[in-house]
């Protein structure tokens, strides 16, 4: 287990017991932790609508580390196999799961007990029975190839120390014309490596945010089309003032740096319908119009 892998796992367990301790109504979690921690607010915030809300389990609505809401970005129809790539404690599922309906499949992917734990018991108390929770990385999807219409997920491969794998696993599971609609944070322009340490600190505890040209670059060699990049939600150094001065920083100075470089992006992109056929039934030419 790399060293990331376990930081991730220790911050995100923790969060997961927390939610799960609770006796009354659990208490709100930024992507940080407790709201406590100043993080919750704006990333997290207002991400889903009270309908999408009213008829979940509140665990799983206490557990929504997010930083958008994967499950708006595209339109879904039922019978479409669906995976949430880091599903926490199962938020994005449960509405996939609903969209989909019974003849459709929502698989969620995480890699820590404790929120797998608190996602299925999310499932259970929903009474989603078209859901399936895995064990396992976002860089070794435990699914075949080509078995998956869409793949979302939210604020998550951030996260991730080695972002081509997860690319490239998204792409292998993908069925030839699947979709990949993601938010995740992003960076706009230029940022000084200690400066953006600082703020991705604020962003998500543990961050690798990358850059939006990089962000479709990757995606582009991982062998995606129509790839689309949309921040959506900035964020500002004001946001982030409590956090950063507590951590004794001089927010004053650093703000030219940083402000209105960090944000919220929906990211779409496609596998082309033709990648399977491509290497598929190819017939040898024989006819004079092969030396054409």
């Amino acid at each position: 287990m790399s060293d990331l892998h376990q930081a991730v796992r220790e911050k995100y367990g923790a969060i997961a017991a927390a939610v799960q301790q609770s006796t009354t109504e659990p208490a709100k979690v930024g992507c940080c932790g407790p709201a406590a921690c100043g993080c919750g607010d704006p990333i997290t915030s207002n991400l889903y609508s009270d309908a999408e809300t009213s008829g979940l389990p509140a665990g799983a609505v206490a557990a929504s580390l997010g930083c958008g809401n994967p499950t708006a970005l595209l339109p879904l129809k039922p019978g479409d196999t669906v995976l949430d790539l880091g599903s926490g404690g199962g938020i994005d599922v449960l509405l996939t799961a609903k969209r989909v309906g019974p003849t459709g499949k929502a698989y969620g992917l995480d890699m820590t007990d404790e929120m797998l734990a608190l996602a299925r018991e999310n499932q259970r108390k929903a009474g989603a029975t078209n859901v399936e929770f895995l064990k396992g990385t976002i860089e070794s999807i435990p699914l075949p190839d080509h078995s998956v219409d869409v793949i979302i997920s939210n604020c998550v491969i951030n996260l991730s120390g080695d972002k081509d794998a997860v690319l490239r696993e998204a792409f292998r599971v993908l069925k030839p014309g699947g979709r990949f609609a993601v938010s995740d944070v992003v960076v706009l322009g230029d940022v000084p490596a200690e400066v953006r340490r600082n703020m991705e600190l604020w962003v998500g505890c543990i961050a690798g945010a990358l850059g939006a040209d990089e962000f479709r670059s990757k995606l582009t060699t991982a062998g995606f089309g129509d790839v689309d990049v949309e921040p959506w939600r900035i964020y500002r150094v004001d946001d982030a003032r409590e956090f950063l001065t507590g951590s004794g920083i001089d927010v004053d100075a650093m703000a030219p740096q940083v402000e209105g470089k960090f944000a919220s992006a929906f990211i779409r992109a496609t596998k082309p319908a033709a990648q399977a056929q491509a290497t598929q039934g190819a017939k040898p030419c024989c006819g004079p119009e092969c030396c054409a």
